[in-house]
C-alpha cells in the first residue's frame, strides 16, 4: 500500500491497519499488533457486515453456498468504498458493488446480480417514505381520468425468473416482469405480470396519461386487430390493479 510520506506517522499507521483489515492477504499486518488480536478484530468487522447482508439476501446466501458467499462478502468488504455511515444502507452499497465493481468469477451463477436485486427491492420499498402530493379520488374513473400509481412501487424486468430461484433448483434465462409495491397494510407484495401490464405501468408512471390514452398507445404499438377489445380488457386490468393497491385512484384535476 503506497502512502504519502508527508502524512503524520499515526495516520500512516491507521491506513496500514485498515488496509490489513480490509484485505489481510494483500496488506501485511502492522508492526506491534498481535496476530491473534488482529484476527479477532478482523472477524468481528467482517461478520458485522455479513450480518446486515444476510438479513437482506438469505436466498442468495443459500444458492451460493457458504464458500462462495464468504468470498463474495470478503470481496465487497475489501474493495468497495461505501458512501454512507448508515448500517441499513449496507445492502444498497452491496447492490452498487455488484452492478459496477464486481466481475463474477467462474462458478458463480449468471443470475447473481438479478437475484440480489430482487431480494433487495423488498427492503427498499419496506422503508420508503415516498408519497404522492397530488389529490386523488380513490373511486375515480381510471379510463377517462389519470390513474395515479402507488408511489411505493417498482415495475421490474429481469432476464431470469428470479422469484423461482432456490437452492438445487435449475432455472433457465427467461424474460420476467414483476410488480412489487407496498400495500395499505405496509406489506410488500410481489406478483409476476406480463409484458402488457408492465408497459401499461410504464406509461402511467409519469401521471399524465388517462387510462384510455395509455391503452390506445399500447394498441397502436402492438398493432392490435381489435383496439376496442384491448380497451375493455385494459379497463378490467386497471380496476384489478386498483383493488390490489398498485393504483391509488384517479387524479383530481
Amino acid at each position: 500500500m503506497n502512502m504519502p510520506s508527508a502524512l503524520p506517522e499515526f495516520q500512516r499507521y491507521q491506513l496500514a491497519f485498515t488496509a490489513h483489515i480490509r484485505d489481510p492477504e494483500a496488506h501485511p499486518r502492522p508492526a506491534g499488533v498481535e496476530a491473534r488480536r488482529m484476527r479477532i478484530y478482523n472477524g468481528l468487522l467482517v461478520n458485522n457486515i455479513e450480518g446486515f447482508l444476510l438479513a437482506c439476501f438469505p436466498v442468495l446466501r443459500q444458492v451460493l453456498g457458504s464458500r462462495k458467499w464468504a468470498k463474495l462478502v470478503r470481496a465487497f468488504f475489501s474493495t468497495h468504498r461505501s458512501r454512507t455511515p448508515y448500517f441499513r444502507q449496507i445492502p444498497d452499497e452491496f447492490i452498487q458493488f455488484l452492478q459496477s465493481e464486481w466481475t463474477p468469477p467462474e462458478g458463480y451463477p449468471l443470475f447473481t446480480l438479478a437475484l440480489a436485486h430482487y431480494e433487495w427491492i423488498e427492503l427498499v420499498l419496506s422503508v420508503s417514505n415516498r408519497s404522492t402530493d397530488r389529490a386523488v379520488d380513490g373511486s375515480g374513473d381510471l379510463l377517462d381520468g389519470v390513474p395515479l400509481l402507488n408511489p411505493v412501487l417498482a415495475n421490474l424486468r429481469y432476464d431470469w425468473p428470479v422469484q423461482r430461484i432456490a437452492p438445487r433448483r435449475k432455472v433457465q434465462p427467461a424474460e420476467t416482469h414483476l410488480l412489487v409495491f407496498r400495500d395499505a397494510a405496509d406489506q410488500v407484495q410481489f406478483s409476476e405480470i406480463n409484458a402488457f401490464t408492465a408497459r401499461l405501468l410504464t406509461l402511467l408512471e409519469a401521471g399524465t396519461l388517462t387510462g384510455r390514452a395509455a391503452l390506445e398507445t399500447i394498441a397502436a404499438e402492438s398493432r392490435h386487430p381489435d383496439p376496442a377489445l384491448m380497451l375493455r380488457a385494459g379497463g378490467a386490468l386497471l380496476e384489478d390493479l386498483r383493488a390490489r393497491g398498485a393504483i391509488l385512484g384517479a387524479a383530481i384535476q
